[in-house]
């Protein structure tokens, strides 16, 4: 079963305790960029692990040395508290 979608006052206070997400639609998105293509895609394969373990993933967008995630629950619509979940889990990675 899908987790519910969280209300625009839960997002907005959510957002709150995630410095450099942004919402974008019915998602979250960061950007990063790091010092060339391979730590690139080293942060890529030990957020991996993590999106795994919490069987929520990502959208991952990957040019040389700059990565965008997106973060949005397909099943319920828009944002869950998976969607915040995860998103913290990853700002632990960085």
């Amino acid at each position: 079963m899908a987790p519910p979608k969280l209300s625009s006052s839960e997002i907005e206070t959510r957002l709150q305790d995630l410095e450099d997400w942004r919402l974008e639609g019915d998602a979250i998105k960061r950007k990063l960029e790091f010092d060339d293509f391979l730590e690139a895609i080293e942060f890529i394969n030990r957020i991996a692990t993590l999106a795994d373990s919490a069987d929520h993933h990502p959208e991952i967008f990957n040019v040389y040395n700059r990565v965008e995630l997106l973060l949005t629950t397909h099943d319920s619509g828009g944002l869950t508290h998976k969607d915040f979940d995860l998103a913290q889990e990853i700002d632990r990675v960085i």
